[in-house]
């Protein structure tokens, strides 16, 4: 995979610039909830402005299945940037008003996912895009694994495309990751299901000196070993292929101790034992596994996390995963966290900061550690 152009290589004076940052945040009573990505994605917007260019930042926020909807408008976002937002993110109006930006001005056009042409990648809705712009830079990672017509249809229609320094990073981190740089390799993979993760799984435990696996996707693998897992979550349909990874050349580090809760919401009478009672399921790692998670990444040379080791949201379940995060911090090792609830985990921890990379992308930063290609990456000469 080559590199794709950077933004900063760019005539951007004078020119209308289209941003696809990746400005999916949580929002909460209609406020920006936590602006991780939108403080991400500052360094490119204030490059280009400085650099005299036009900018349309455009993002979708949630899932608002291809019609309009005011719970999913961009004017939090807008209101926490101090950016106009337009009333659409194309037709006549917007073009109008992208005819009178000056040399350095910014326009927040309207949730993309607002026209169902966005994630189906329409031609048509590609041209309306296209006939806003002269230049596109995609600095979204965080969708790049998505042929939508922002990530990979309008990249292909503009004559100049970049990568914001945002994508950059991204990807020079996850291939310090994905061509193992440094060795010992430990991957330490958590979250709900093991289908979720199972493609990776299948690609570094090929490459991985130690794979530790938590969250309730590790009892699928102590079923599969044929250990008591009580009423933990488990997906009984990939016992079997839990055991061939079981065989794999990575050594698989799993459980050996566990804290446990007759339910989700019993936090008051959690333990911790190391075989699992009928009646109860397990929502975090122990502190022996723990220990042993710790041990590995006191010697680790490169460290890939994705996914929380335990049901994080809720204390005391949230002790694991904290641990590890310190743990993890306190290593000498290159150390890569993937997106979305890795990276919650990663800012609850209070250690975020001392991580060698957070990535902004989830999925795509599976995909791209698995060795895949992905679209919005093509779509840039990548």
């Amino acid at each position: 995979m080559s590199q794709p152009r950077p933004v900063s290589d760019l005539e951007l004076a004078g020119r209308r610039v289209f941003v696809r940052a990746d400005l999916n945040v949580p929002l909460r009573d209609g406020r920006v909830a936590d602006d991780t990505r939108i403080r991400a994605s500052l360094e490119t917007l204030a490059f280009a402005r400085e650099r005299g260019a036009r900018v349309l930042l455009a993002s979708h926020l949630g899932r608002p299945k291809g019609r309009r909807d005011e719970a999913f408008s961009l004017r939090p976002v807008a209101a926490a940037m101090g950016l106009e937002l337009a009333t659409d993110c194309v037709g006549d109006e917007v073009e109008a008003r992208v005819a009178k930006l000056a040399d350095g001005e910014v326009l927040l056009l309207e949730n993309l996912r607002f026209h169902a042409g966005e994630e189906a990648n329409d031609p048509a809705f590609v041209a309306a895009l296209a006939r806003l712009c002269d230049v596109y830079v995609n600095d979204a990672f965080g969708t790049a694994h998505r042929a939508h017509a922002s990530t990979e249809g309008l990249a292909r229609a503009c004559p100049e495309r970049a990568a914001g320094f945002l994508l950059m990073r991204e990807i020079d981190a996850l291939t310090r990751v994905r061509d193992v740089s440094e060795r010992p390799f430990v991957c330490v993979l958590g979250g709900a299901k093991v289908s979720d993760k199972l493609a990776v799984l299948e690609s570094l435990s090929k490459k991985a000196d130690v794979v530790a696996i938590g969250g309730a996707m590790a009892y699928t693998f102590l079923l599969a070993r044929g250990e008591p897992v009580g009423r933990s979550l488990v997906e009984p349909d990939l016992v079997e292929t839990a055991r061939r990874l079981l065989d794999s050349p990575a050594h698989l580090l799993l459980p050996t101790d566990h804290v446990v809760a007759a339910g989700l919401d019993e936090a008051a009478g959690a333990d911790i034992v190391e075989t699992i009672p009928d009646d109860r399921m397990a929502l975090d790692i122990g502190p022996r596994s723990v220990q042993q998670i710790a041990d590995v990444l006191r010697s680790a040379g490169t460290v890939f996390w994705n996914g929380p080791l335990g049901l994080f949201e809720k204390p005391p379940f949230d002790a694991g995963t904290m641990a590890v995060a310190h743990a993890l911090a306190d290593s000498d090792a290159y150390s890569v966290v993937g997106g979305g609830d890795s990276l919650a985990a990663a800012q609850a921890s209070g250690v975020a900061e001392r991580f060698s990379h957070l990535s902004t992308g989830g999925g795509a930063s599976l995909e791209f550690v698995e060795g895949r290609s992905l679209p919005g990456l093509e779509a840039l000469g990548a």
